[in-house]
């Protein structure tokens, strides 16, 4: 098993969890891990940001961080990434240890395992991969911003600047066993409807309710299988959600507006499509069929837009194989996973980075019950460790 100092690798996961840095205010985060890195030995000049943040329409204090730590042996040059930013609920934690486990002493508060653990396993195994003097092929530590806003910092990851990669490993949630190894792809629709306002009291027949139109849509939806759970034979699996629904202003006025946000999510490209278009068809039709008594309808305007495209990584994947011997070196048990939920790994995969995605022992994230797993925490340092004194490519096959 490799060796670390645990007490070292928990103090830097509560230094990190106790610093604020919701979505778009990561910069004293940053800062921290250049910190923890320079103090170990790491030149200045291995860090660098790309300009992720400023294709971002919201903006942001800063890019990614890409920290590159020059091999003293040939081999492939491996990839460690995980995300900086936490949920707002996790803004004004106050991280202690309590038993086997870490939690926010603030009880308002959500600890922020997810994913300061992933940052902090990453600086752990650099730091020990430094102190230990072994000879190592090239590393990269990828620090990624606002993952929990839309994945941004991996979508508009700066590709050129991360320079090759020839295995990745992504530090988030889950248990250390569990190698995500693929992930579902989602698309994002804004669909406003718009109908014809008119006195609700003195003449609610010329009006043409938005509301109404909305909601014969997404009860036709329901009532034909695509809402949520979406299994059509023959077509494919998939889900499908109207989250956000907005309109009105009076009682008094017939709606002329609703603006709805959804999203579609299936592993297949193809049948997340079809989703979307039976979304945005019943939509046209409940607005058409919706008049006032001069016959008069509604309309609307639909823009759906993909989030992040699905992936699969093959059986015998570089990281895949890697992963899994790194696993089964701490004395755990490996299993491969596919998940439902969008990740890093899913941009880093068009960019041509094929990631896994390893668990850090986090819970309950993104709830005031966060907790994080102190055996887990340090087994997913050791983990990241073997996986950067590592040296063989499997298969020969490189992911770039």
């Amino acid at each position: 098993m490799p060796s670390i100092d645990s007490n070292a690798a928990l103090q830097r996961f509560l230094d990190l969890a106790v610093i604020e840095g919701p979505s778009g205010r990561e910069k004293s985060v940053m800062n921290k891990i250049i910190e923890m890195l320079t103090t170990a030995g790491v030149a200045s000049d291995c860090f660098q940001f790309d300009d992720a943040n400023t294709h971002i329409r919201t903006g942001g204090e800063t890019g990614n961080l890409i920290v590159r730590i020059p091999g003293t042996m040939a081999g492939p040059t491996t990839m460690l990434s995980a995300h900086t930013d936490t949920v707002p609920v996790c803004v004004g934690s106050v991280p202690m240890v309590e038993g086997n486990e870490v939690r926010s002493g603030n009880p308002a508060s959500g600890l922020g395992a997810d994913d300061r653990s992933g940052c902090a396993a990453m600086v752990t195994a650099a730091i020990e991969l430094l102190q230990s003097g072994k000879p190592h092929a090239p590393v990269t530590l990828l620090f990624c911003i606002q993952e929990e806003v839309g994945l941004y910092g991996a979508r508009y990851l700066n590709r050129e600047t991360l320079g090759p990669i020839d295995r990745a490993f992504n530090f988030d949630g889950g248990v250390v066993e569990k190698l995500t190894c693929g992930a579902i792809g989602g698309e994002r629709m804004t669909i406003k409807v718009h109908g014809i306002a008119a006195h609700a009291g003195v003449a609610p027949q010329t009006g043409a309710s938005s509301i109404v139109m909305a909601s014969r849509a997404i009860a036709s939806l329901h009532e034909n299988g695509w809402l949520g759970l979406v299994d059509k034979p023959g077509l494919g699996v998939g889900t499908a959600n109207v989250g956000i629904f907005n309109g009105g202003d009076a009682t008094n006025v017939i709606t002329p507006l609703v603006v709805m946000r959804a999203e579609a999510r299936s592993h297949d490209a193809t049948m997340r499509q079809r989703i979307t278009n039976e979304i945005k068809s019943a939509f046209e039709n409940a607005a058409a069929t919706t008049m006032n008594d001069a016959g008069q309808s509604g309309s609307i305007e639909f823009e759906a837009k993909l989030e992040y495209e699905s992936f699969a990584l093959p059986d015998d994947d570089p990281s895949v194989l890697a992963g899994e011997a790194a696993v089964r070196a701490v004395g755990r048990v490996p299993y491969r996973n596919i998940s439902n939920g969008g990740l890093d790994a899913n941009w880093l995969y068009r960019h041509g980075i094929r990631a896994v995605t390893l668990g850090c022992g986090q819970k309950n994230i993104h709830t005031i019950h966060e907790r994080l797993l102190i055996a887990d925490y340090l087994d997913a340092c050791r983990v990241a460790l073997h996986l950067i004194l590592s040296n063989d490519i499997s298969s020969g096959a490189k992911a770039t």
